[in-house]
């Protein structure tokens, strides 16, 4: 008798394979992935972005799938997230799926910075300030800085707090990485 109650009960669990079928034919998609890295990519070749969708790149550079990452970081920058531009910036500062572009790193971060990101103002207030990637400008790079200090940027304010020593912000050890290159 449990036997054939738990058999009765299985159609409601489990739709018939008929059933499945139609709703294929209809042009649905049966089971569609949710919830994984594959999906994310779809989701923006399809034009389609939003914070979560763009923060993802965040685990796929963590892992290792650096190429995927700039991909999706671009198509996220494109538009319009400046998180994007600024993890882009540091994908080419550091040749993170690409080849190391210092010219382009800066030139995320000036487009983050243009956009009214305090992260963004403060990486090409650095940039500026080092002359990588762009002409060195002290005095503007310290006003990218400042500004980014007054949007409440904590790590801003500790190199306001510092008389601009940049040694605050980037370990001595990147010193080599960091020195004006002629």
């Amino acid at each position: 008798m449990r036997l054939t109650t738990l058999a009765a009960g299985l159609p409601l669990l489990f739709p018939s394979a008929a059933l499945s079928q139609a709703d294929a034919a209809a042009g649905g998609t049966l089971n569609p992935e949710e919830l994984t890295l594959n999906r994310v990519m779809k989701d923006v070749a399809e034009g389609h972005t939003s914070m979560t969708i763009c923060a993802t790149g965040y685990y796929m550079t963590k892992s290792g799938r650096h190429a995927m990452a700039r991909e999706l970081f671009e198509r996220c920058a494109a538009a319009g997230w400046t998180g994007a531009m600024t993890w882009m910036s540091q994908l080419d500062d550091n040749g993170l799926g690409g080849i190391e572009d210092p010219d382009a790193a800066a030139e995320w971060d000036r487009r983050a910075a243009e956009a009214g990101d305090p992260v963004g103002k403060l990486n090409y207030g650095l940039d500026l300030m080092r002359g990588r990637g762009v002409a060195e400008d002290r005095a503007l790079g310290r006003r990218y800085v400042d500004d980014a200090a007054r949007s409440g940027l904590p790590t801003a304010k500790r190199l306001q707090a510092s008389d601009y020593d940049l040694d605050v912000v980037t370990p001595d050890a990147d010193n080599w990485k960091y020195a004006p290159a002629f």
